[in-house]
């Protein structure tokens, strides 16, 4: 992305109650050409001050505040002045928790900020923070033109019954990241208690944030969630959460054969650790046949060869569509490239699934 696809300069907000971290990220943020930082804000009182008259296309916000907090603040911003904002989160358990909120709240995404004992110099995060700003305003821009050039809403005629899925998968494997979060606690609690197979599951999220993230899901559903743990048997009505700076794979459990958790740190210089392409591509080669994959909302293309592996090994594939995704990236490649059964909204996905597996509802 560059200036000539924004039409012009990405005007950025930094609102944090420390000055040191105003500066570094202003510094970091204003070192890109195609970025401007309009100003900061030291409290969530201020920001909204400088929203209101600056309109800046993006605001990163820190969750920890002086009087009105990053949440208090993010829900006059989304509710008032809406617009991508951007979580600036140490990693805690606590400021995790308050993240996952803002998230459910209207964040567009979040970066944790990893001070050393011995350092405080952030430089690590700025290629993630770049990366999300300007995928923050790209995607405010492109849901502005579409909204410019909609056309009026017709009465279009959905299919009342659709062809059965050729297999019962035995096995549902998710990849998901930007908006994921908020995406997953939406799907996750409509999965029944009995839900007769697992689910595994990558969220690209950063260390300490994926076993707070599964504890919260696993209070939302009534399947169990679980951060994975090494050499567990994988069992069904339990979604599995990849834990962060691992690959997550399926392998086969010596002297039963039965399908176990895999964790490992390589390659460790994959562009997403854990990678969903090496979920899917594992669980493409343990399962055939019935295998389902499910991608959805996230920037990128990581899982496209993990998708394609199921489609050629008969597996069924489903991608979310346009127009419910946080960011098309992920499901966009995927549905490019030929490889998904179907393309359907975030909600018609639990559907679909329970369709699949052929669930019927106790009588």
């Amino acid at each position: 992305m560059n200036d000539s696809t924004l039409g012009h300069s990405v005007r950025v907000l930094v609102v944090d109650g420390s000055a040191f971290m105003r500066a570094e990220l202003a510094r970091m943020i204003a070192s890109e050409p195609e970025f401007e930082v309009v100003a900061t804000a030291s409290s969530g009182t201020e920001a909204l001050e400088k929203v209101a008259s600056l309109d800046p296309d993006v605001v990163t916000l820190e969750v920890q505040m002086p009087g009105l907090d990053g949440l208090g603040t993010l829900r006059c911003i989304m509710q008032q002045f809406p617009r991508p904002v951007i979580m600036v989160s140490a990693v805690t358990e606590k400021d995790a928790e308050i993240t996952f909120n803002a998230l459910s709240a209207g964040a567009f995404d979040y970066i944790p900020k990893q001070l050393s004992n011995l350092s405080l110099d952030i430089a690590h995060i700025r290629p993630d923070l770049i990366a999300k700003i300007r995928t923050a305003a790209m995607t405010r821009r492109l849901r502005s033109v579409s909204h410019c050039f909609r056309k009026p809403a017709q009465s279009v005629g959905r299919k009342t019954a659709e062809a059965p899925f050729p297999i019962t998968p035995a096995v549902i494997a998710i990849g998901v990241s930007t908006g994921g979060p908020k995406a997953l606690q939406e799907i996750l609690p409509r999965f029944p208690r009995d839900f007769p197979v697992p689910l595994l599951i990558v969220q690209h999220m950063p260390a300490g944030f994926t076993a707070p993230f599964a504890q919260r899901l696993d209070t939302l559903c009534a399947i169990k969630v679980c951060e994975a743990s090494a050499h567990e048997l994988i069992r069904p009505a339990t979604a599995y959460i990849a834990p962060a700076g691992v690959h997550m794979r399926v392998e086969r459990r010596l002297g039963n054969g039965r399908a176990m958790i895999s964790l490992d740190p390589e390659p460790q210089n994959a562009l997403h650790v854990p990678s969903v392409d090496t979920l899917m591509n594992s669980v493409a080669a343990f399962y055939g046949t019935r295998a389902l994959g499910v991608i959805m909302t996230g920037m990128g293309s990581d899982g496209a060869e993990g998708i394609k592996a199921i489609h050629r090994a008969g597996g069924v594939t489903i991608g979310q569509d346009e127009t419910t995704c946080t960011v098309y990236g992920m499901p966009r490649v995927c549905a490019e490239l030929g490889i998904l059964n179907r393309v359907v909204p975030l909600n018609d996905i639990p559907t679909q699934i329970l369709q699949a597996i052929r669930w019927r509802q106790p009588a």
